[in-house]
């Protein structure tokens, strides 16, 4: 396919493609990273928390009370110390902890697809960001070139050699042009605004990275939306061994200590006692919805395989389609290229021409303008393609 052609030849040349040694998490402010580090710390306590949920309390207990039944004085005191620790679960314990992992990753996975997608953003903005300044430098040459060829028409109507209606569209033209340079003014300032939104950075200072053309097996084998969705199904077939085993025997080793102690005005000291008790406890849930339960997580975790399966077919189509798009931009670009040499060539004639007398000095300035147009679209289509593979690296693990 065309698209891979072009992959293998830009291949060759990724030399010059390097993506930039900047850390990612730079492009964004200090108060979300802070965000995001305040999730994995969360993340990380969940995880602690849901793998040890099978460690049982140890309940502590302590009563006083005081009372006058038939006006004679009475105390009561207890403590106790109770414990209903399960030992055995039909392997409910060790698929309980793999769950606990596998959702610690599954959630490391969202908070960094979130990260990505956060640096993606302030990445894109600094880019467009570049590339409107380029458009703006070509807009103000268009409307220096409008302006030319308004001067000309001026002297051909006031000459009698041209029609007011030519000169009219000329005027009209030129007033196009300066709206449009107004309205590329107003989206920069759009572009800063949003940038500045999610970044510490100074824009006019920022490194713009300047990335490398990856292969879709290197696309695929380092995705992060590929890996959490990988992630899910490990996370919902433990989950499925976990609800099985919740319907499985199970044995607890209870024990217990307490203590009583009482007074009342009958008594000469007070009566105190003291015991424990320690065993085994059993047990066996007959459910009705069991087999529900258990059949509505296996469903959980088949989808999850089905859903690994679609999300590889949506992001070989992501790349693809990405390529494509590259491809087109290149044409684009030569096209440019080519365009510069004819206006380069045109204006080197033009500039003799214009020293023996035969052309007017606006005549060399609108083709000088006009190389630098075209010199102008070849970098404006270059970071449209820089902005083509930002899809594909917000979603690229890539070590840096």
């Amino acid at each position: 396919m065309k698209a891979l052609y072009l992959l293998i030849v830009l291949l060759a040349l990724s030399s010059t493609l390097l993506f930039s040694d900047e850390k990612l998490d730079s492009y964004i402010s200090k108060n979300k990273k802070e965000q995001f580090r305040y999730d994995q710390d969360k993340n990380e306590a969940e995880s602690s928390k849901l793998r040890d949920s099978w460690i049982a309390p140890l309940n502590l207990n302590y009563s006083f009370s005081k009372s006058n039944p038939f006006g004679d004085q009475q105390t009561n005191e207890n403590a106790s110390i109770k414990m209903d620790q399960p030992i055995f679960q039909s392997g409910g314990i060790y698929f309980g902890i793999k769950f606990a992992e596998a959702s610690k990753i599954y959630a490391d996975y969202s908070i960094d697809v979130a990260k990505r997608k956060l640096v993606k953003d302030a990445i894109s903005l600094l880019m467009q960001i570049k590339q409107i300044d380029l458009k703006i430098a070509k807009q103000n040459l268009l409307i220096k070139n409008s302006e030319i060829s308004l001067a000309q028409k001026k002297e051909d109507y006031l000459s009698g050699q041209l029609d007011s209606g030519f000169l009219d569209s000329a005027i009209v033209e030129r007033n196009i042009l300066i709206q449009s340079l107004y309205d590329l003014e107003t989206n920069k300032e759009r572009l800063i605004s949003r940038f500045n939104a999610i970044s510490d950075m100074n824009y006019k200072e920022a490194l713009v990275p300047n990335l490398k053309l990856i292969s879709e097996s290197q696309f695929l084998e380092q995705n992060i939306v590929l890996g959490m969705s990988e992630s899910e199904i490990v996370k919902n077939r433990y989950f499925n061994d976990v609800i099985l085993a919740k319907y499985l025997p199970k044995v607890n080793f209870t024990a217990g200590y307490n203590w009583d102690k009482s007074d009342t005005v009958y008594q000469f000291g007070s009566n105190e006692k003291d015991y424990y008790n320690f065993g085994f406890k059993v047990n066996l849930p007959i459910d009705i919805n069991s087999f529900r339960d258990v059949e509505s997580s296996k469903i959980d975790y088949l989808k999850a395989k089905l859903v690994v399966e679609d999300r590889k077919r949506e992001l070989k189509a992501i790349f693809e389609q990405v390529m494509q798009n590259i491809e087109n931009f290149e044409k684009k670009k030569q096209l440019s290229v080519e365009n510069r040499d004819i206006y380069e060539k045109l204006l080197e004639d033009t500039k003799e021409l214009f020293s023996a007398g035969y052309k007017a000095e606006f005549d060399v300035e609108l083709l000088q303008n006009s190389v630098n147009i075209q010199k102008g679209d070849v970098e404006i289509y270059e970071i449209d393609k820089q902005l083509e593979l930002l899809t594909l690296y917000e979603m690229y693990k890539d070590e840096i």
